[in-house]
Protein backbone atom coordinates (compact mmCIF):
# COMPACT_ATOMS: atom_id res chain seq x y z
CA UNK A 1 0.00 0.00 0.00
CA UNK A 2 1.28 3.44 -0.91
CA UNK A 3 1.57 5.81 2.05
CA UNK A 4 -0.82 8.71 2.20
CA UNK A 5 0.69 12.17 2.13
CA UNK A 6 0.03 15.18 4.33
CA UNK A 7 -1.02 18.14 2.23
CA UNK A 8 -2.62 20.62 4.61
CA UNK A 9 -0.50 23.32 6.24
CA UNK A 10 -2.29 22.72 9.57
CA UNK A 11 -1.07 19.09 9.59
CA UNK A 12 2.54 20.20 9.10
CA UNK A 13 2.20 22.88 11.81
CA UNK A 14 0.63 20.37 14.23
CA UNK A 15 3.65 18.09 13.89
CA UNK A 16 6.16 20.94 14.17
CA UNK A 17 4.62 22.16 17.44
CA UNK A 18 3.21 19.05 19.11
CA UNK A 19 5.16 16.19 17.57
CA UNK A 20 8.40 14.70 18.80
CA UNK A 21 11.51 15.30 16.71
CA UNK A 22 14.86 13.74 15.93
CA UNK A 23 17.61 15.47 13.97
CA UNK A 24 20.76 14.43 12.16
CA UNK A 25 23.01 16.21 9.64
CA UNK A 26 21.09 14.51 6.82
CA UNK A 27 17.45 14.71 7.93
CA UNK A 28 15.03 16.04 10.53
CA UNK A 29 12.06 13.86 11.45
CA UNK A 30 8.89 14.97 13.25
CA UNK A 31 6.53 12.21 14.37
CA UNK A 32 3.25 11.90 16.20
CA UNK A 33 0.76 9.10 16.70
CA UNK A 34 -2.58 9.56 14.95
CA UNK A 35 -6.05 8.07 15.32
CA UNK A 36 -6.88 8.04 11.62
CA UNK A 37 -5.67 4.48 11.03
CA UNK A 38 -2.72 4.38 8.67
CA UNK A 39 0.51 6.29 8.27
CA UNK A 40 0.72 9.71 6.70
CA UNK A 41 3.88 11.56 5.73
CA UNK A 42 4.96 14.92 4.38
CA UNK A 43 8.26 16.20 3.05
CA UNK A 44 9.62 19.73 3.38
CA UNK A 45 12.46 21.07 1.24
CA UNK A 46 13.29 24.74 1.55
CA UNK A 47 15.14 26.92 -0.92
CA UNK A 48 18.19 26.70 1.34
CA UNK A 49 18.68 23.16 -0.01
CA UNK A 50 19.43 24.43 -3.49
CA UNK A 51 17.72 24.79 -6.84
CA UNK A 52 14.74 22.81 -8.09
CA UNK A 53 16.91 19.87 -9.17
CA UNK A 54 18.46 19.47 -5.71
CA UNK A 55 15.11 19.89 -3.93
CA UNK A 56 13.46 17.30 -6.18
CA UNK A 57 16.31 14.85 -5.61
CA UNK A 58 16.03 15.34 -1.84
CA UNK A 59 12.27 14.66 -1.98
CA UNK A 60 12.80 11.59 -4.17
CA UNK A 61 15.45 10.12 -1.87
CA UNK A 62 13.36 10.76 1.28
CA UNK A 63 10.26 9.27 -0.36
CA UNK A 64 12.18 6.12 -1.38
CA UNK A 65 13.62 5.71 2.13
CA UNK A 66 10.17 6.10 3.69
CA UNK A 67 8.60 3.55 1.35
CA UNK A 68 11.26 0.96 2.19
CA UNK A 69 10.70 1.46 5.95
CA UNK A 70 6.91 1.81 5.89
CA UNK A 71 6.15 -1.94 6.34
CA UNK A 72 8.15 -1.94 9.61
CA UNK A 73 6.12 0.87 11.21
CA UNK A 74 3.84 -0.33 13.99
CA UNK A 75 0.64 1.60 14.58
CA UNK A 76 -0.69 4.76 12.99
CA UNK A 77 1.74 7.66 12.74
CA UNK A 78 2.12 11.04 11.07
CA UNK A 79 5.61 12.01 9.90
CA UNK A 80 7.15 15.16 8.49
CA UNK A 81 10.64 14.87 7.04
CA UNK A 82 12.67 18.03 6.59
CA UNK A 83 15.54 17.85 4.11
CA UNK A 84 18.87 19.39 5.00
CA UNK A 85 21.67 20.62 2.75
CA UNK A 86 23.56 17.32 3.13
CA UNK A 87 20.50 15.34 1.96
CA UNK A 88 21.25 16.21 -1.66
CA UNK A 89 24.89 15.06 -1.60
CA UNK A 90 24.84 11.85 0.47
CA UNK A 91 23.89 8.43 -0.85
CA UNK A 92 20.30 7.31 -0.42
CA UNK A 93 21.37 4.53 1.99
CA UNK A 94 22.60 7.21 4.42
CA UNK A 95 19.20 8.90 4.36
CA UNK A 96 17.45 5.56 4.93
CA UNK A 97 19.80 4.73 7.83
CA UNK A 98 19.17 8.13 9.47
CA UNK A 99 15.41 7.72 9.00
CA UNK A 100 15.47 4.24 10.56
CA UNK A 101 17.41 5.55 13.58
CA UNK A 102 14.97 8.44 14.00
CA UNK A 103 11.90 6.18 13.78
CA UNK A 104 13.40 3.78 16.33
CA UNK A 105 14.21 6.64 18.71
CA UNK A 106 10.66 8.02 18.35
CA UNK A 107 9.11 4.58 18.95
CA UNK A 108 7.52 4.07 15.54
CA UNK A 109 9.68 1.02 14.78
CA UNK A 110 10.78 -1.61 17.30
CA UNK A 111 14.53 -2.11 17.62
Amino acid sequence: MKGQTLKENKDFRRLYYRGKSEASPVLVTYAMKNRRGGCFYGITTSKKIGGAVERNRARRVIRAAYRSLEPKINGSWDFVFVARTRTTIVKSQAVEKAMLEHMQALGAIDE
